[in-house]
């Protein structure tokens, strides 16, 4: 008797098995066209990196063009523009993954600070709008301060010093300029990133934190701060998959593509965009974004590698 109790009834593993697909349906239906998605935008394209490798013929197509191995890359390498291109790419994207951090976090927690429901909302506000416009608008923005003839900033400094400024034939000051486009554009995006993470920490803490005695500081450096390292380490594993990347719009429309300042705003996209627009070479172009895709793919293993050594809890796999 105790036997047949234990019996299980023939079939009720496909009717559990239905009954949990009809479960997950309503799901799987809302998840298809994400899934179809990034089939089609991701998955689908990797075959034309096959024309990396290739002399690309547009009679010919993708397929039927003939294999040159790698002579395409031969032209990045071999350019008496690699070296800086590629130390601009690295250098700037180095540096503005550790400010952007920085400022993020703090714009963060100063925002988090604020009791007021509507000064929040308008500040978050303020804060994102760069984020949302377009780098053409942008540069327009920046050729408004910095123009040699009626630039807002420009005639400013003229009547304090009575010596002109020619920013846009001048490429010490780039560095700066774009360092300071690039972070009043993505404060806002960085900023929501880490908000979301602060506004999940359990309030109690700050609490108990403050019947102890601790200050504010104290608070930010002892809870706020520990309990974000997850959120930072993950973003600072995907920024550096593409640390071999530069926002083609802040390079190339900013500086209004003014030969003086190529020594310090040309970067490997605006590099083979230039070259791409002159020749016409589409093999070139495709061999550098697939070198870019490979180094970000080893930047971002390797770091990954190096988080899940120090904590394996922040690692994304």
């Amino acid at each position: 008797m105790a036997g047949k109790k234990n019996e299980k009834p023939e079939g009720g593993n496909k009717k559990s098995f239905g009954a949990a697909f009809l479960h997950w349906l309503p799901f799987y239906l809302m998840g298809a066209p994400g899934l179809i998605y990034i089939f089609i935008n991701n998955y689908m394209p990797l075959a034309g990196l096959q024309i990396a490798f290739k002399n690309f013929n547009f009679a010919k197509g993708m397929w039927d063009s003939p294999w040159i191995g790698f002579k395409n890359f031969e032209f990045l390498f071999k350019s008496k523009d690699a070296f800086v291109m590629v130390r601009n790419t690295l250098a700037y994207n180095i540096a503005w993954i550790f400010i952007g951090m920085f400022v993020g976090v703090s714009a963060a927690i100063l925002l988090n600070e604020v009791q007021n429901a509507v000064a929040k909302k308008f500040y978050q506000t303020a804060i994102l709008l760069p984020y949302l416009m377009s780098m053409v608008v942008i540069a327009y923005l920046v050729y408004a301060y910095l123009s040699p003839s009626s630039g807002l900033f420009t005639k400013g400094i003229e009547r304090l010093t009575g010596n002109t400024i020619q920013f846009y034939q001048e490429p010490r000051w780039w560095p700066f300029i774009l360092t300071f486009v690039h972070e009043w554009r993505g404060i806002g995006f960085g900023m929501i990133l880490y908000l979301s993470s602060l506004l999940g920490i359990d309030p109690g803490y700050y609490e108990a934190a403050s019947l102890d005695g601790a200050t504010k500081w104290q608070q930010i450096r002892l809870i706020t701060i520990p309990l974000l390292k997850p959120t930072i380490l993950m973003l600072l594993i995907l920024n550096l998959g593409q640390v071999f990347r530069s926002d083609f719009g802040l390079f190339y429309q900013v500086p209004m593509m003014q030969a003086p300042l190529f020594p310090v705003t040309q970067t490997i996209d605006t590099y083979v965009y230039r070259a791409l627009m002159q020749l016409n070479n589409v093999g070139m172009s495709a061999a550098a974004s697939f070198i870019q895709s490979v180094v970000g793919f080893i930047f971002i293993v390797t770091a990954n590698k190096i988080v899940s050594k120090l904590d394996e809890n922040s690692a994304l796999f």
